[in-house]
């Protein structure tokens, strides 16, 4: 069979792209093609933070991998089954974990494998999630779908050096749940920031600050702050919330001062929904794509990596999907196709 072809330059064309295409062909057992992998970008080409993922994935489901080098425009995938495997991988510096995690996870558990893995690199880091966002965001809405994985941070690495480690586990999934997130009815959040070399006082004022603006907003919020050992001095904060019809989550890392984060964190949380926040919504993407009911979720904006996510899910799986105005936000359906998975 001929594999899928995508183009690399759709949509916001970055990385995102290439790493949605890997996780779907080894869901699906689909051999890919991707091609004019960021055209656009000063520096195109596959870099040393996007090929992480891929290479780990390939082991995983034991594919065979062309033109996965630095700079390539081109990438060629074709996944087979795979087995049960343990490893131990190091990232290099501060290459994101999170992201590692986003390749992996939906694709181990949908091929009904077992992976225990212990990474190496950055766990908060630039243009990435931090590693608390991804254990209790996307962990809580993965687990409503029927996947579920543990995520533990050993030690915290910041950007440049990196240097965290991260123990995880992903568990195999046999029937994957349609899900409706459509709604937040809770007023109960959580709030979780770890750091490193900065001042305490300065990160409890931060932190007071976004406790202050949820609360003003009818919100009881739980907070657990944790000063843990890294090379780099960092911060990260997450503020989440969940029910059964929603899971919100914002986050925030240190870059060049702490001044402003607590107040911009809990804006963005309190901004975000009314079912899932933006950044989740492209996530959910890749696994409800084989799901085989209907899913739906309602969000504040339409990003482009939602746009491409969507989009390259089709192309794979050849899911269907919808997108609708809803008061002030917008309505995102999908039909799986449970006849696309690797069977």
């Amino acid at each position: 069979m001929e594999p899928v072809k995508i183009d690399g330059s759709y949509g916001e064309g970055g990385g995102q792209i290439v790493r949605s295409a890997v996780t779907l062909a080894a869901i699906t057992g689909r051999a890919i093609e991707v091609d004019n992998i960021r055209k656009s970008r000063k520096v195109p080409g596959l870099r040393p933070q996007h090929m992480a993922g891929i290479s780990i994935l390939a082991k995983a489901c034991r594919a065979e991998v062309e033109g996965l080098r630095v700079n390539s425009t081109c990438l060629k995938f074709s996944p087979s089954k795979g087995a049960d495997l343990e490893l131990r991988e190091d990232i290099g510096t501060a290459g994101s974990i999170p992201l590692v995690m986003q390749v992996l996870v939906p694709a181990i558990s949908l091929i009904g494998r077992r992976l225990k893995i212990s990474i190496t690199g950055g766990t908060d880091v630039p243009w990435s999630p931090t590693s608390d966002y991804t254990k209790f965001v996307m962990g809580r809405a993965f687990s409503a779908i029927g996947i579920e994985f543990r995520f533990d941070v050993r030690k915290r690495g910041y950007y440049p050096r990196g240097g965290g480690l991260v123990d995880a586990e992903i568990l195999p999934c046999g029937n994957p749940r349609a899900v409706s997130f459509t709604n937040r009815a809770t007023k109960s959040a959580k709030m979780y920031c770890s750091f490193h070399g900065i001042s305490g006082d300065m990160i409890r004022r931060e932190v007071g600050d976004a406790r202050a603006a949820l609360e003003e907003k009818g919100f009881e919020v739980e907070v657990s702050t944790r000063e843990e050992p890294a090379l780099d001095k960092g911060c990260s904060m997450v503020i989440l919330s969940h029910d059964e019809t929603s899971v919100i989550g914002s986050d925030i890392i240190y870059q060049k001062n702490t001044q402003g984060m607590g107040k911009a964190v809990a804006s963005r949380f309190l901004e975000s929904g009314p079912g899932v926040d933006p950044f989740l919504s492209d996530m959910l993407v890749t696994p409800l794509s084989v799901v085989p009911q209907t899913s739906v979720f309602r969000v504040n904006k339409i990003t482009k990596h939602l746009e491409t996510n969507l989009f390259v899910a089709s192309e794979i799986t050849g899911c269907r999907y919808g997108i609708g105005r809803v008061g002030d936000g917008f309505e995102v359906r999908i039909e799986g196709r449970s006849d696309a998975r690797v069977q």
